[in-house]
């Protein structure tokens, strides 16, 4: 059985247009989360140990102000579309749209106020909670009045996220959420003590600036190869990475299939990803340098979380021989992905 609770979590402040701020509590036997109806966050995912004892393991904000000044996407749904469009343009049916450069010469996450930072309808539902929003055509520059659902539902130890989309004219869309994992609990020192995989055969090489260079590159015999577990910390060392920000690219398959895994051998806890979209964006927490505080003042390090964000791949609108990511008119976009925590 899944509790759902509901409280206030703080007042938006006015020059963001004010309105309430909710939170969501989803509690099963070995899982509580905490969602908020702003940006869909999850501000807090609670998940046992194999010594029985929760902790959680998202980084984030204990107060609504740390959410409404910048930080990196903690927790949020970033849309219209994820991750990189290059030099913020792209072209739709004729016609060349630009974007608001947020991150050096490109658009990232949605451009200045995406979808991570408005507020959301709530409706709860026996498991979960459905937020909706409507996009209005033109906002941050994207086409079309654009209809959103995100449905978070808990079931035991599984946590669903459904984004669910319709348009009025062709857009550009790629949904994720962007929480920050350390299973070993928010505010651990670093994530070089977990184990990840991901099931990947080929990776998308980046140019300076993040971009996709457009070449599909095998796994095989690189850094990149995750196939296996591997410790983060040793592979960072032997392969003198400064951590990972790229694309992995999955079977193009719409059905849920078991992509990447995240585990703690000390505390036992550990994450499966499972999703129906074409791609996994790992990152290794790079950019956190200890300037924002989180959870009990905190201070967030380098290296101290990892991000899993399924989607699809950066810059797909502008390289036709990437998966699709347009929708049209009487079209609907439809993906899940599933984290599945269990301690061993």
């Amino acid at each position: 059985m899944t509790d759902v609770k509901r409280e206030v979590f703080g007042q938006m402040p006015q020059e963001e247009g004010g309105g309430v701020v909710e939170k969501f509590v989803l509690k099963s036997d070995s899982v509580k989360v905490e969602i908020l109806s702003l940006g869909c966050i999850i501000a807090a995912l609670e998940t046992k140990g194999r010594d029985g004892e929760f902790s959680d393991v998202v980084l984030g904000f204990d107060t609504l102000e740390g959410y409404t000044r910048k930080h990196p996407f903690f927790g949020a749904v970033v849309g219209r579309v994820a991750n990189r469009i290059a030099k913020g343009r792209f072209t739709v049916e004729g016609k060349e749209y630009q974007l608001f450069l947020n991150n050096g010469p490109n658009s990232l996450h949605g451009g200045a106020r995406g979808f991570d930072k408005v507020l959301w309808s709530p409706q709860v539902l026996p498991n979960g909670v459905c937020f909706f929003r409507l996009s209005p055509d033109g906002e941050e520059g994207y086409p079309g009045d654009l209809k959103v659902w995100v449905t978070y539902t808990l079931s035991g130890g599984e946590l669903a996220i459904n984004y669910r989309a319709q348009t009025s004219k062709t857009t550009p869309i790629n949904l994720t959420n962007h929480a920050y994992f350390n299973l070993a609990g928010q505010g651990s020192r670093d994530i070089y003590n977990h184990e990840i995989s991901v099931e990947a055969d080929s990776y998308l090489p980046v140019d300076d600036t993040k971009i996709p260079t457009g070449e599909v590159a095998a796994v095989q015999g690189t850094s990149f190869d995750l196939r296996q577990p591997v410790e983060l910390g040793k592979h960072l060392q032997k392969f003198h990475l400064d951590g990972f920000d790229h694309n992995f690219c999955l079977q193009q398959a719409r059905a849920r299939r078991l992509v990447a895994r995240a585990r703690h051998p000390p505390t036992g806890r550990a994450m499966e990803v499972h999703t129906t979209q074409p791609g996994i964006q790992f990152y290794t927490g790079n950019n956190l340098d200890g300037s924002l505080k989180g959870k009990g003042a905190v201070a967030y390090l380098k290296h101290s979380a990892f991000c899993l964000e399924t989607q699809n791949w950066p810059d797909a609108i502008n390289k036709p021989h990437f998966p699709n990511a347009l929708l049209r008119p009487g079209e609907e976009y439809n993906h899940t992905t599933w984290l599945v925590f269990n301690a061993a």
